[in-house]
């Protein structure tokens, strides 16, 4: 496996990585994040702060962090369990890196914070451990990207993510997955709010894979904390995904939230799980999975579980699985849109991207990711 160099910037790397990141959702010359993270393989090729930033947040490589940082280990394996499965136990036996993100107190970082996990070499498997630390009144975003080299076809990618949200913190967390057919994915993530503490995280997978299992939680530990699961997804070429969000509250009036889009076509297949746990006084919490089927060949299957144990809690669930009105893409039609162009125009509507509660400029560069990706389906 190849050792990649540090670089002083983005733009240092060659092109076909670089054309893998921008997929990825990855701004390139970083002018408009505040800092950023990259690890191709298991080498970490920059961890940077903006200059801007310094003294704000916090970039660098787990391992590094890991050395300088004693403290740290009291954050590692805090939420996920190293023993829950053998992606975990890899995970622990081999880790080969990931980014340790920290937001000081108190901060307001205005500008998104990037960072990129690109498998490189063929057929590898790549373990990261990912911990983020948002501090007590901070205030931060978070995209983050997972892609290969455009000429890798498999892999394997298991990522451990562990989150803390501090008091009075608020963290919005979007990771965008770009595979390939015969990529193997397991993320394994968990996160905790502390009271009046907000954390949003929005996953976003439009290209094929082999498989992928993910079921990311979130303990609304603090009183008024609240927690939020966005998910869209795109599934076609015989992709399985299967996906899910947790969201147990345990603080007094805690709340929260996991909303699913889910598109399948192609012969994949979708499952797309969810499970609200009240466990207060005046929590409250909903869910809702919406799925469209493009053809006969897919399947999505919903499993919502709502688990109540106060009589003074407001748990909902909604669920609804269908095509797409032949009456919308006739009218389409007649607008001069040619049948699978009303198609690709439905579907860019269905998977909304504004139920991510994203700022204008990185709701915009999401916006052009699925208009590409869906584009005469």
């Amino acid at each position: 496996m190849k050792k990649w160099k540090r670089v002083d910037s983005l733009t240092e790397l060659p092109h076909k990585i670089l054309e893998s990141a921008m997929k990825a959702g990855i701004d390139v010359d970083a002018r408009n994040r505040s800092g950023s993270y990259m690890m191709i393989d298991h080498s970490a090729v920059i961890a940077k702060v903006n200059e801007y930033f310094k003294g704000k947040l916090e970039i660098m490589d787990t391992c590094d962090a890991l050395m300088k940082y004693k403290w740290l280990r009291n954050y590692v394996w805090k939420l996920v369990d190293k023993e829950e499965d053998e992606y975990t136990k890899k995970a622990d036996e081999n880790l080969g890196g990931g980014y340790f993100l920290r937001i000081m107190k108190n901060a307001k970082i205005d500008l998104p914070l990037q960072s990129c996990l690109i498998m490189a070499s063929e057929n590898m498997e790549q373990n990261v451990h990912n911990i983020i630390i948002a501090e007590e009144g901070s205030n931060a975003r978070i995209i983050t990207g997972c892609t290969l080299h455009p000429d890798v076809r498999s892999g394997q990618h298991i990522g451990i993510s562990e989150f803390f949200i501090k008091r009075n913190a608020t963290l919005n967390f979007t990771m965008i997955h770009n595979w390939s057919e015969e990529t193997k994915v397991r993320p394994r993530s968990a996160a905790v709010i502390e009271e009046n503490g907000k954390f949003i995280s929005n996953y976003i997978a439009l290209k094929p894979v082999r498989d992928i299992q993910m079921y990311p939680s979130a303990i609304c530990k603090g009183r008024d904390s609240m927690a939020r699961f966005n998910t869209i997804l795109y599934s076609h070429n015989g992709s399985l995904m299967d996906i899910g969000s947790k969201i147990e509250l345990l603080g007094k009036n805690s709340k929260g939230e996991i909303v699913s889009r889910a598109i399948a076509t192609d012969n994949s297949r979708i499952i797309a799980r969810g499970m609200l746990i009240g466990n207060n006084s005046g929590v409250r919490g909903h869910l809702e999975c919406r799925g469209i089927l493009l053809d006969d060949s897919a399947e999505i299957r919903a499993i919502p579980e709502l688990i109540g144990n106060r009589r003074d809690i407001d748990l909902s669930h909604e669920a609804a699985i269908g095509k797409i009105a032949e009456g919308e893409i006739i009218y389409l039609m007649s607008r001069g849109l040619s049948r699978d162009e009303a198609t690709s125009v439905i579907v860019r509507g269905f998977l909304d991207v504004d139920i991510l509660g994203l700022p204008k400029e990185l709701n915009n560069e999401i916006r052009r990711l699925i208009e590409k990706t869906t584009t005469n389906l």
